[in-house]
């Protein structure tokens, strides 16, 4: 089942109200089918009700009455031994009463108990045996017919009902289990209960609970270990705030694709993460080199975007390449696993553009800042002046080039 919504309590009625009344709450969710709960209550029993003053007085143990019951309704499937000679094996004898009788209660109240000696000269009952200290055994109990549950599960040690459900096509597990927790608040959880998900929902609160710390503690690893490549405090933080940019591209194509966010695509983003953090560290790091050649910001940004635009889209098309095998693959598995590939091929392919054009503004912005910041402090410093030739200077026209080049020589053309 989809949803396994878990309700524990003290009592057994209790919990039966509360699911019966979540159940059929459940029921009128759209998008919620197959809602059924755990607790039934419909197995036929035969109560017996001991008096046991009447029993006391008669000299009657309650155990006495407890066995022969359950060698009469439940059997004992080895009272004795028998031997047949004629083919020397040994049967085992068991004892219960016929079908019939079993469920009859005026079959099981001529059943006879055994009283203990201390009752030899008392008036046992007008029923027993002559001769014998037997008393029969409606003497002493009351039988009637009722229905109990034919299960009882237990939860941390409590009394535990299940309110499970399936979802219909179409509708993710985050939002049915949203609804139930919804649907049980509205109808008020009684004192002394509590409520539960179980299975697959568990297993994804738990997945997102832990997913959202992969990610804190990724993109602090990430900015840790680029501040030490960079050995700068501010250019990681461009890369890193490129990387959210990409997660509403990523959740746009599993909606296209008609995938639901789960485990697998989750892991997705990380992947995605991971490519377009690739293209801000080109970006970036081909900026910083042309900066420290001389190149004025505004041009050393305009010239390593051109000049990284390629290899960002080398990278780009060999990822999506290599991610169509898994697009398209069939087979047991290939539904989860393709929610990766969906995710990453669609975030990857749509907020390309973006992030090349986010990286350059975000890059300004943030270098202003630290401008502004290191002028604050004190801590400004000119650049240092770039050698002369790393200036890149006009080039002449070709007509002005040739104009300078001197005439042939008669005399070297006569050697030739």
């Amino acid at each position: 089942m989809d949803i396994d919504f878990s309700i524990t309590g003290p009592d057994i009625d209790g919990l039966l109200e509360f699911s019966n009344k979540l159940r059929e709450k459940v029921k009128t969710i759209p998008g919620i089918v197959d809602v059924y709960s755990t607790l039934q209550i419909d197995n036929p029993e035969l109560l017996a009700r001991i008096d046991r003053e009447r029993a006391a007085a008669l000299g009657i143990d309650v155990r006495e009455i407890a066995d022969t019951l359950r060698v009469a309704v439940g059997g004992d499937d080895r009272v004795s031994r028998y031997r047949d000679r004629s083919v020397d094996d040994a049967y085992d004898v068991e004892l219960r009463l016929v079908g019939i009788d079993r469920g009859d209660i005026q079959s099981v109240s001529q059943l006879y108990v055994r009283t203990s000696p201390q009752t030899q000269g008392a008036d046992v009952s007008s029923t027993a045996l002559p001769g014998s200290r037997l008393a029969r055994i409606d003497n002493v109990v009351d039988f009637e017919f009722n229905t109990a549950a034919s299960r009882i599960d237990r939860l941390n040690r409590q009394k535990m009902v299940a309110v499970r459900a399936n979802l219909a096509p179409g509708y993710a597990l985050g939002d049915g289990i949203a609804a139930m927790k919804a649907a049980a608040e509205e109808i008020g959880i009684p004192q002394g209960y509590n409520t539960m998900v179980l299975g697959g929902g568990r297993e994804l609160e738990r997945t997102l609970s832990d997913f959202g710390w992969t990610m804190v503690l990724s993109f602090v690893f990430m900015y840790i270990v680029l501040a030490a490549q960079f050995e700068n405090l501010v250019h990681p933080l461009v890369i890193l705030l490129s990387l959210p940019l990409a997660v509403p591209f990523g959740l746009l194509s599993l909606h296209w694709g008609g995938e639901t966010l789960n485990l697998y695509s989750a892991l997705g983003i990380l992947v995605l993460f991971g490519v377009v953090k690739k293209a801000a560290i080109l970006q970036i790091d081909h900026t910083n080199a042309l900066q420290e050649q001389g190149f004025p910001r505004y041009q050393a940004i305009l010239q390593a975007n051109r000049d990284r635009l390629r290899p960002i889209l080398m990278t780009t098309l060999s990822f999506v390449a290599g991610l169509i095998p898994l697009l398209i693959a069939t087979g047991p598995g290939a539904e989860e696993r393709r929610s990766i590939a969906v995710l990453a091929v669609g975030g990857q392919t749509l907020s390309l553009l973006l992030t090349l054009l986010a990286i350059p503004v975000l890059y300004t912005f943030f270098d202003d800042l630290s401008t502004l910041f290191k002028k604050w402090t004190g801590q400004h410093q000119q650049p240092p002046k770039a050698p002369e030739h790393s200036v890149p200077k006009e080039v002449p026209p070709v007509h002005v080039l040739a104009a300078h080049i001197p005439p042939p020589d008669p005399a070297r053309q006569d050697l030739t």
